[in-house]
Formats: structure tokens, C-alpha cells, sequence
């Protein structure tokens, strides 16, 4: 496909592509970072688009897939305040207890085992898809979704368990 080609059959759709990513995702800024990555993609295999009968539905496609993937990282995205309700609120004791909150949380998954702390860290803390980890991690999606589960489980249970043993000192 050349840039003339590319131009006329995936450019001119640019407006209808956008209008379906701001839909999506509820963001100008958002809806406008999507579009670019669908054209980078698009570019990138324009030989084998190309070859397609309807370049201009699989660009729409790509703008949904696209989409889909920015909202399931804004989704596993977990702030503080979500966690640990009523520390948005800004006195020193509060701030405090939430930096001490997540300072314990980081020391109890440091203790994981290895392949347990990685994929929890890729997956919680930095948004890789279950795919990406499993590919990276050189294990089965299954395998990198049970250690995920594990790895939850035990910081959730050795959380508890320390707030539990706090509470009742005091």
C-alpha cells in the first residue's frame, strides 16, 4: 500500500475513527492518543492491508480493540484511596497511615517468591495484559493467572493478619 493509498483508505477516516474513540473513552486527550497508535499500527502492516477488501472496517476494528485496551489498564489502575477509604483526606495522621498502608503492602510483596512478585507487579502495578505476562514470564496465560491469584491472596491474608495483630496490641 503506498502513502496515497494509506491516505485515502485509513487517513480519511480519521473523524469517524475519533468519534468512536471519544465514545469509548470519555476523553478528548485519550480519544486522540488512540487514533495515533491506530495509524502507527495500520502503518506498520500497511503491505497486508493493503491486500484487505475493506481497510477502512479493519482500521475501526483496530480504533475498538485500541480502546478496549486503554480502558482495561485505566481499570486495573488501583489508587490508595480506593484501597484504604477515607484517606483522601489530608491531615498529617492520615497521610501518615497511608504511606505506612502502602509501605506495608510493597514489604509483603517483596517477600513473595520471585516469579509471584513479577507478575503481580507487571499486572497491578504497571497494566500488562495476562498475555503479555504469561509471553514474558515464558509461562501458560492459566499458569501466570493462578500465580496472580496466589500473589493476591497471600498480601491480602498477610495484610490482614498485620492489622489484625496491630489492632489488638492496641
Amino acid at each position: 500500500m503506498t502513502l496515497e493509498q494509506f491516505k485515502s483508505d485509513v487517513i480519511s477516516q480519521r473523524q469517524k475513527l475519533l468519534a468512536v474513540a471519544w465514545k469509548m473513552l470519555a476523553n478528548e486527550a485519550d480519544a486522540e492518543d488512540a487514533i495515533q497508535e491506530v495509524f502507527l499500527r495500520l502503518w506498520s502492516i500497511r503491505e497486508q492491508l493493503g491486500t484487505m477488501s475493506n481497510p477502512g472496517g479493519f482500521a475501526m476494528q483496530t480504533t475498538k480493540n485500541i480502546c478496549i485496551d486503554k480502558l482495561r489498564v485505566q481499570k486495573t489502575t488501583v489508587n490508595v484511596e480506593d484501597v484504604f477509604p477515607g484517606f483522601d483526606e489530608k491531615t498529617p495522621y492520615h497521610e501518615t497511615e497511608k504511606l505506612d498502608s502502602v509501605s506495608l503492602v510493597r514489604k509483603i510483596i517483596n517477600t513473595l517468591p520471585e516469579l509471584q512478585r513479577k507478575i503481580i507487579l507487571m499486572r497491578d502495578v504497571e497494566g500488562y495484559e495476562l498475555q503479555e505476562i504469561a509471553d514474558i514470564t515464558g509461562s501458560q496465560i492459566n499458569a501466570a493467572t493462578m500465580n496472580l491469584s496466589r500473589a493476591r491472596k497471600k498480601v491480602r491474608e498477610e495484610y490482614i493478619r498485620i492489622n489484625t495483630y496491630y489492632k489488638m496490641e492496641q
